[in-house]
């Protein structure tokens, strides 16, 4: 299909959770796409269901835990029945005495909590009537739920088509294109009425997209009726239904919900303690989202509007979450326990050991931390050391007064090397001629510039000529414009040392740039010049002569 995002005229918009749910559903407009009525994703919830009545009067249909077979029938079955895993270096080192054990939501098959909704939320629909072989699944997410979606969609035979923030990590776009997932992205500053944003953008698709659906995990009930059936019998099972406090992040809510119902019935002592990010606006109450902070680096939880399965009455205290201590604390769990979650389960263990403090639990007590996903979706993010730098969630270590005169060289700047004066192809020299130069000049890459305008086409590098020579998708009469890719690392005169130090771990080079501001006709312009290559071997040279 034909996807463009500016042509999107968002009104109302709607959900067709009443297809799932004998709970009615109130407003919106008829849609064009089988009847579907689309309301907003923070509609006033009608919800029926009381925690002071029993399951037998619950207006949801509900499912019984299953044992896990032997030998699974497909992957599906390895959604559910995560184990869960007692603390203890990091209990220690805090002086925390009561238990902690953290629900290892990683261990489903697509790697996080959001699987078993997927799976739900297709399975009722099915059983409704509502999906029918060949039709597509649509979903705005922000990500986990979109592979839990794609899992159970090239499973069963659905055609999937996930539209997600660009925030959200590469990690996971990779994986829902493996899966066979269409993908849209769109604008993470965009407000969640926006036409533009992740919402608008799926509705649109549904208008257009003939025989789709949007099974909505903002306002489908199966989203928390998964964890009320699923995750809180598990955690109860498992201890025996003793336990004095759950920690829980909050995205949809649906996990916080659906855990939080089921303890209220049946561990009504329990604490439920919510995790809201600094930047969204779900914590109760309101001054506690008071903040200058605008964005946030942690994916998976906050939001800027309250969702329909968000029953915030149902959490007994709330916390906010910062980027700094979420992160470190997830690096912290993998360290120090071999955990190998995600950034979100950083927030929520790191806001435990402030609630176990605040509440005074000691010895005796357990607490239950839900970690919702895995850390394969943030490899080249919270993992980086560069990226927390750059972020700010780390110090810079040439920062550090106590490294000695060995690491002096850290804090110098890029400009004070004695760097090659730069050497420079036009696009339409030809690639024959580009491999000339490399030859005599003894280098093998070289910026490409435009003629006229001086702006940067790309990097021309011998090995990527070559490996396209020899594909056969490139020939010797090219232009090397053609060969360029733009895939690189620049930095400015201004850069310390220590940071290039880093880049150059994986990268062979990085491209010192100069930014000139230009004064024409059209106003004032910003244009980048090249100042130099710095290669691995440059700076081995000027670390070498510091130190002599």
């Amino acid at each position: 299909f034909a996807f463009k995002p500016r042509s999107i005229n968002l009104t109302t918009m709607s959900s067709a959770a009443e297809l799932n749910s004998s709970c009615p559903v109130s407003g919106g407009d008829d849609s064009t796409n089988g009847g579907q009525r689309w309301l907003p994703p923070n509609h006033d919830s009608r919800c029926t269901f009381r925690i002071d009545k029993p399951v037998c009067e619950s207006p949801h249909l509900h499912q019984k835990r299953k044992e896990r077979p032997k030998i699974l029938p497909d992957i599906l079955h390895h959604i559910g029945n995560t184990p869960l895993v007692r603390v203890n270096n990091i209990t220690k080192e805090e002086g925390i005495e009561c238990e902690i054990l953290v629900k290892c939501e990683f261990f489903n098959a697509g790697g996080s909590v959001k699987d078993r909704i997927g799976l739900r939320m297709i399975e009722d629909a099915e059983r409704s009537g509502r999906l029918k072989p060949g039709d597509v699944l649509i979903e705005p997410t922000s990500g986990n739920t979109g592979i839990g979606l794609a899992l159970a969609a090239a499973v069963k035979g659905y055609r999937c088509t996930i539209v997600m923030p660009e925030k959200m990590s590469k990690e996971k776009v990779d994986v829902l294109r493996a899966l066979g997932a269409d993908i849209v992205r769109t604008p993470t500053a965009a407000s969640y009425d926006s036409a533009e944003s992740h919402i608008g953008v799926a509705k649109q698709l549904l208008n257009t997209v003939a025989n789709s659906h949007i099974l909505d995990q903002y306002t489908n009930p199966s989203n928390p009726m998964a964890h009320f059936d699923g995750t809180a019998e598990e955690i109860l099972e498992a201890c025996s239904g003793q336990l004095d406090m759950v920690v829980l992040g909050a995205g949809t809510g649906g996990t916080l919900c659906g855990v939080a119902r089921k303890l209220k019935q049946r561990c009504p002592d329990c604490l439920i303690i919510g995790v809201d990010p600094l930047g969204s606006i779900l914590a109760q109450p309101d001054e506690l989202n008071a903040t200058k902070v605008t964005g946030y680096d942690v994916e998976g939880i906050g939001y800027d509007f309250v969702p329909t399965v968000l029953d915030r009455s149902l959490v007994d205290h709330w916390y906010k979450s910062n980027d700094v201590d979420s992160l470190r604390m997830a690096r912290r769990l993998i360290r120090r326990e071999g955990l190998l979650c995600g950034g979100s389960s950083g927030s929520a263990f790191d806001c435990a050991l402030r609630a176990v403090r605040d509440f005074g639990l000691g010895a005796g007590k357990r607490v239950v931390v839900l970690l919702p996903d895995s850390v394969r979706n943030y490899m080249t993010k919270f993992l980086s050391d560069d990226w927390m730098i750059e972020r700010g969630h780390m110090p810079d270590p040439e920062d550090d007064p106590s490294l000695g005169p060995s690491h002096a060289w850290m804090s110098v700047r890029v400009g004070s090397l004695d760097l090659r004066a730069p050497l420079t192809v036009a696009p339409d020299v030809s690639v024959s001629e580009t491999l000339e130069l490399f030859n005599r000049e003894s280098i093998d890459q070289v910026p490409v510039v435009e003629r006229s305008s001086g702006a940067i086409v790309g990097m021309a590098t011998l090995s990527n000529i070559t490996s396209r020579i020899i594909r056969g998708s490139l020939a010797p009469t090219d232009p090397v414009g053609s060969a360029a890719f733009d895939k690189f690392t620049k930095v400015t005169p201004d850069a310390k040392l220590g940071a290039v130090s880093r880049r150059l771990d994986t990268d062979h080079f990085v491209l010192v740039v100069q930014q000139q501001r230009q004064f024409g006709s059209a106003g004032e312009a910003v244009r980048e010049f090249v100042y130099g290559i710095l290669t691995r071997i440059d700076l081995l040279n000027f670390i070498l002569k510091m130190q002599e």
